[in-house]
């Protein structure tokens, strides 16, 4: 095993225990001896972890699979290994506190396995709603950007973003094209996707070719590269997006025109993998034309600033994919790791917009953060 999967690894052995402890109370209220009890959660314990090597390979190596062993197998899988994740910070706080609190009263110290089971109990129902709902029902965010310098003849221009399709078996064709159907209903002048296509590998680039290729914008379609479109042969995918009549900007850019106003949009090649080159990409920006930048990391946006790029439009973060409800913007796992990394930032007369994505990447679960598309208003001011 990689390092990283030895540490996936290691935090699945560790999540188990809880799990352990609330099987062996599930077997024993169903009448089974204390014993036996024990032994039932043992072997639950010992296959959700000997299953956890296939499921880590699926999402590592994403490829066709029948649909039963992604539907009926991974989804219920994960479903489970989230709601183990969603018991162990309860579960250590618990085990650490409760004698505490039996010594504090006088009574016999020891955890009861009840708590597990019902800590086990909720996280189902909370690992089943990311699974299931939350991933499925997207929405669609209407951003009005202010634009100095923009021609009045722009203002009310309409780009829909779209942003980490990921693009592979938990996230098929089909379940992509309702994404494409709300975009081109939105009538949007513009339409781009700012990378992260791709799961890993190259299996599922005829269906994302064939999802972008659908999609419409009265001046086009626009697409960049992000890292997983590199996780696997990302010229394939190119070629395939490029014989769809899609603009893939790799470093490059190109003048959108309105009655005779002119506007710049750029995009620049992966960040992760060091093909990114603001400056290639900026290069025929004639000068001082407002500008749009498609940059799927958002950590070029101070570099992007610094050239008088109007409006950078990202993703990559995912929103963290887990959130504390109604407060995402805030609390959420993408802030751990990134600066910028869900909703509007400004610098000067920058402002940068990330998208939360539609897709997902390792456990396909959200919580708090809905898929969505963006439709972004350029606004003259």
């Amino acid at each position: 095993m990689s390092r990283f999967r030895k540490i996936l690894f290691a935090a699945t052995a560790l999540v188990h225990v809880p799990f352990l402890v609330a099987a062996a109370d599930a077997a024993h209220r169903l009448g089974a001896s204390s014993l036996i009890g024990w032994g039932v959660g043992a072997l639950l314990a010992a296959a959700g972890l000997a299953l956890f090597f296939g499921r880590a390979h699926n999402v590592a190596e994403d490829w066709h699979r029948p649909w039963w062993q992604t539907w009926l197998v991974d989804l219920p899988y994960f479903w489970h290994w989230c709601a183990c994740i969603y018991c162990l910070v309860p579960s250590l706080l618990y085990v650490i506190v409760e004698p505490l609190v039996d010594l504090a009263r006088g009574a016999p110290v020891g955890p009861s396995p009840g708590f597990f089971f019902w800590t086990y109990a909720s996280g189902l129902v909370v690992a089943g709603y990311g699974v299931t709902l939350r991933r499925w029902f997207f929405v669609t965010r209407r951003i009005d950007i202010p634009v100095r310098g923009l021609d009045p003849r722009f203002d009310g221009y309409t780009i829909a973003q779209l942003s980490d399709l990921h693009i592979g078996a938990f996230h098929p064709l089909w379940w992509g094209q309702r994404w494409a159907r709300a975009a081109n209903a939105a009538a949007a002048d513009a339409v781009v996707v700012t990378g992260d296509m791709v799961t890993t590998g190259v299996a599922f680039h005829e269906d994302i070719a064939e999802l972008v290729g659908g999609l419409r914008g009265k001046d086009g379609v626009y697409v960049i590269m992000g890292n997983h479109d590199y996780f696997g042969e990302g010229e394939p995918l190119v070629s395939l997006l490029r014989a769809r009549h899609v603009r893939v900007l790799r470093n490059e850019g190109v003048v959108l025109e309105r009655e005779g106003a002119s506007l710049f949009l750029a995009g620049i090649d992966d960040n992760w993998t060091k093909r990114a080159d603001l400056d290639a990409a900026l290069r025929e920006r004639p000068e001082g034309m407002p500008t749009v930048l498609l940059a799927h990391d958002p950590e070029r946006f101070g570099e992007a600033a610094e050239r008088n790029v109007a409006v950078v439009l990202s993703g990559h973060t995912h929103g963290g994919q887990i959130a504390v409800p109604f407060l995402g913007r805030w609390l959420n796992a993408s802030k751990l790791a990134h600066q910028f990394h869900i909703g509007l930032y400004e610098k000067g007369d920058s402002t940068l917009y990330v998208s939360g994505g539609l897709g997902t990447t390792g456990p396909p679960v959200r919580l708090g953060v809905a898929p969505s598309i963006a439709l972004i208003r350029l606004r003259a001011a």
